[in-house]
């Protein structure tokens, strides 16, 4: 998917509409959305035609009618659908990868572990890596997972990473207090 520009009003009217659905969980009023962002409602409608343009927002008709985000609207804000959007760190050759968003670390073939893989979707450019290029994730902000491997295979439509396992560990758990 090619990136989407968007303009500063639009990714704080985008980003105001993911605040109000997230609370809700409904369709959000365009009015709503005027007085959080301190803009005329007319701005919002039209801004909202443009967002829908780009897929970014769904209307939804009648009195509990409005606006609703698509899945799209998160990735062009790079937020996850997420508690936290955490930052998961990207090793590239030894080299810290500034900007890779890790995803989704998806473990495949986890019953056999000397041919684990993993699939490790990113946000970013995965044109860099390489077969046999060797990759560090983590360590994962919850469960402190951190994996090394070396790059596999990639799949450049879904922006994943396939890596083939050399050691995988997870800390044990300090007991809660």
């Amino acid at each position: 998917m090619s990136s989407i520009e968007l303009t500063s009003s639009q990714k704080e009217i985008l980003q105001e509409l993911i605040n109000l659905y997230s609370i809700s969980e409904r369709a959000v009023k365009g009015e709503d959305i005027a007085d959080q962002t301190d803009r005329n409602p007319g701005t919002i409608r039209n801004q909202m035609q443009s967002l829908k343009a780009l897929q970014l927002v769904e209307g939804v008709p009648g009195p509990k009618g409005g606006y609703k985000p698509t899945a799209t609207a998160y990735e062009a804000l790079e937020i996850q659908n997420l508690d936290e959007p955490a930052e998961v760190p990207l090793f590239h050759n030894g080299e810290r990868v500034p900007d890779a968003n890790v995803q989704e670390i998806d473990l495949t073939s986890v019953h056999h572990p000397d041919l684990c893989r993993a699939e490790i979707r990113l946000h970013g450019s995965i044109n860099e890596f390489h077969k046999g290029d060797t990759v560090t994730v983590g360590p994962t902000p919850r469960s402190k997972l951190l994996i090394e491997g070396e790059v596999d295979g990639k799949d450049e439509t879904s922006n994943v990473l396939v890596v083939s396992t050399t050691s995988m560990e997870a800390p044990a758990g300090e007991p809660e207090h």
